[in-house]
């Protein structure tokens, strides 16, 4: 079987595959871990390639339109500043993949105008979805099931763009701003979402965490009038084009309580069913045969400080769990972070290719 039939196949929960999909989540290491990749295996190929995971992500080309988002700043920005796609800065931390986001453009925002007139960035934009057609069919050829990206989907670009604070504050004080500032965002993604179902992805990530490990950030009337709406407009409007689509949300933490909203949403599928703040076995008995799960071995606990059995033992318990109805693809919950040995990383990997449902 090819790894695009069997991860739809999957993901659709119509029967089992021949084995369960898999893939390291991101598609990606840490630069610490991908520095010892490279010595291992000595190969220049992306580790989805040279392990030949299940799945290929593809995502917009470029953007040629100038902006200087420092005009929305007071004061000067430091030289090591990372730009993100909206114009929101972010410092790097600790560990060079981590962005501590301290610069928020729009934090000075007052008006619906101010937030009309922001310099947006152009993911509506035709040209940048150029060949993206070409390079989908490229994987499908191969066998592939291809993954558009479409992450900080609207949450926490909002947060990123109007400062966190300052955004839980707006719910209260200035609901007409997060709505406007929700829109103008919603406005890009249904349009990104749109090029990703004309170009034939069979799925679209979208990914906001809302959740932090005790809890939901903010209430369930705030999440459900502020981004339910939008993420549902967002899924419909891909299901127009391709009703074969599915949806894929990434959303971090406890998110026990908020599964009924995502599948009111749309959403098929649900990531990284984070293990060391859910009861899989709880969200498997609610929602195991409305949702298919992808993730499940915990980055925090398992894969940092287990043991290669331990890996071995927690990729079957939770297959045994999240699996029952076939719905899993089998992944860590997160990047691998630079404590994450080596051989529990190919304990890994070996233990996917052989599970089964």
């Amino acid at each position: 079987m090819q790894p695009r039939e069997r991860v739809l196949r999957a993901m659709r929960r119509e029967g089992n595959p021949d084995r369960m999909p898999f893939e390291i989540s991101w598609g990606a290491f840490t630069p610490g871990v991908m520095e010892t990749y490279h010595k291992i295996t000595g190969t220049n190929l992306p580790p989805e390639e040279y392990y030949d995971f299940d799945v290929r992500t593809v995502s917009v080309g470029p953007s040629r339109k100038i902006r200087d988002v420092s005009i929305y700043y007071d004061e000067e920005l430091p030289a090591d500043i990372v730009l993100d796609e909206f114009g929101a800065g972010g410092i790097r931390g600790s560990q060079d993949h981590f962005l501590e986001f301290r610069y928020h453009p729009l934090s000075k925002a007052q008006s619906l105008e101010d937030i009309r007139a922001y310099q947006w960035p152009d993911l509506d934009a035709d040209y940048r979805y150029e060949g993206l057609r070409e390079q989908v069919s490229t994987y499908h050829k191969r066998g592939y099931a291809v993954t558009g990206d479409m992450y900080s989907t609207i949450f926490e670009t909002a947060w990123m763009l109007r400062g966190l604070e300052e955004l839980l504050i707006d719910f209260y004080e200035q609901p007409e701003l997060v709505h406007e500032l929700c829109e103008q965002i919603t406005r890009l993604r249904i349009r990104q979402a749109q090029k990703y179902a004309e170009a034939g992805v069979d799925i679209i990530r979208l990914g906001d965490d809302v959740a932090t490990q005790l809890a939901p950030m903010i209430s369930p009337c705030l999440y459900r009038e502020f981004f339910q709406v939008r993420i549902k407009r967002i899924v419909d409007a891909g299901k127009k084009i391709n009703p074969q689509v599915l949806y894929f949300l990434h959303s971090c933490g406890k998110v026990e309580d908020m599964i009924p909203y995502f599948l009111e949403e749309g959403i098929d599928i649900l990531n990284p069913v984070q293990p060391e703040c859910n009861d899989l076995e709880k969200i498997a008995h609610l929602y195991g045969d409305k949702i298919s799960f992808w993730g499940g071995i915990g980055t925090q606990t398992t894969m940092p400080f287990g043991t290669p059995e331990d890996v071995r033992t927690k990729v079957h318990q939770v297959q045994k769990i999240l699996g029952i109805n076939g719905g899993l693809l089998i992944a860590p919950s997160h990047i691998l972070e630079p404590e994450v040995p080596w051989e529990n990383i190919t304990a890994f990997i070996e233990i996917a290719k052989k599970s089964y449902y």
